[in-house]
């Protein structure tokens, strides 16, 4: 639903996921606009709200 209305959506990738299972299904079901290492989640973040 968040996707739906123009929400930036990120998902754990499957690399750095102690659990695949959520992320998996969200980038499944078309709801995930980055799927990002946890690493570079933050960094991604940072960059898109604050520069």
């Amino acid at each position: 639903m968040m996707h739906e209305k123009g929400a930036l959506t990120i998902a754990q990738d499957e690399a750095s996921s102690v659990v695949w299972g959520m992320p998996k299904v969200a980038i499944e079901l078309g709801a995930v606009d980055h799927v990002l290492p946890l690493k570079k989640i933050t960094p991604f973040l940072v960059e898109q709200f604050y520069c």
